[in-house]
């Protein structure tokens, strides 16, 4: 019985991380479209201008791929850690 609470425990904590991950993903998510916003958006109106339009799309796009990259570097390292 007691290895059965050790295992409950372990994917319980598991679990509490995953969400911790999620949580903290969504919060850099903000800070980015916040930094986006704050770069590109002049004044805001109805309608995106090119220029901005083209400055949020640049900025949105580096951060995918520096999200990506991190992402890839998080998953190599965590697959050390399971050898």
């Amino acid at each position: 019985m007691a290895e059965l609470a050790e295992a409950d425990e372990a994917e319980l904590q598991r679990l509490v991380a995953a969400e911790q991950q999620k949580a903290q993903f969504t919060a850099q998510v903000h800070h980015f479209m916040d930094l986006c916003w704050d770069k590109c958006v002049e004044k805001p109106g109805s309608r995106l201008d090119s220029r901005t339009e083209n400055c949020l799309t640049s900025c949105v796009d580096r951060f995918i791929d520096t999200t990506l990259t991190i992402t890839s570097r998080f998953a190599q390292i965590v697959q050390k850690g399971s050898q």
